[in-house]
């Protein structure tokens, strides 16, 4: 009896068997633009515990964007920066975000990032599984810059399959080991992150 594809690349999945489904393309990024983020740090991690995908970590400080006014986009169009951030965006199958927050919701480097690639291309995400997190020292994990981005990634068409809200960052991560010092925590990510692997390879 023949199994259906998905049931087929559930099993392949669950037993660790990478050339009976697809792999994928994963890219990874924070939405910070400090050299030193948490965010960084934190979504560095998640990307090199995957690996049954092909996976490619940037960042977007190497993609220089002036603040959006439609003035400028008039004057200058497009840049090619800008042009290059798309297309390597459009070359994957999903993403793996963590941003961070600044009183209250995203930063503006970050927002200024979606206002050019949506002036660009309104659909610039559009089917891309969307893995989404966010840390901030305080207790909340930057929760509302999280929520802020649940809300509007998927007007450019991305589909957020899972997200995480890493609390306190330094109370619970070793940047020295390199690793999450809170059992729960850890058992929570590698939870989301199993689902998030098994939704790309449906």
């Amino acid at each position: 009896m023949l199994l259906h594809n998905s049931y087929l690349i559930y099993f392949a999945y669950q037993l660790k068997m990478p050339f009976l489904y697809l792999m994928k393309k994963i890219l990874c990024f924070a939405g910070s633009n400090s050299r030193h983020s948490i965010n960084t740090i934190l979504v560095n991690y998640v990307a090199n515990k995957i690996i049954d995908h092909e996976v490619k970590i940037i960042s977007l400080l190497d993609y220089e964007l002036p603040m959006y006014s439609l003035d400028l986009e008039n004057e200058r169009s497009f840049s090619a920066d800008l042009q290059v951030l798309r297309n390597i965006i459009k070359d994957h199958d999903a993403l793996i975000i963590s941003v961070n927050e600044h009183n209250g919701s995203i930063s503006a480097f970050f927002k200024n990032h979606l206002d050019w690639l949506s002036r660009l291309d309104r659909n610039f995400l559009e089917g891309k599984k969307v893995l989404l997190m966010s840390t901030s020292p305080g207790a909340r994990g930057a929760k509302s810059a999280l929520e802020f981005c649940k809300l509007v990634l998927p007007r450019f068409g991305a589909e957020i399959v899972e997200s995480f809200s890493f609390p306190s960052f330094q109370d619970n991560f070793s940047i020295e080991e390199n690793k999450i010092t809170n059992d729960v925590l850890e058992m929570g990510l590698n939870d989301m992150l199993s689902t998030f692997e098994h939704h790309i390879n449906l």
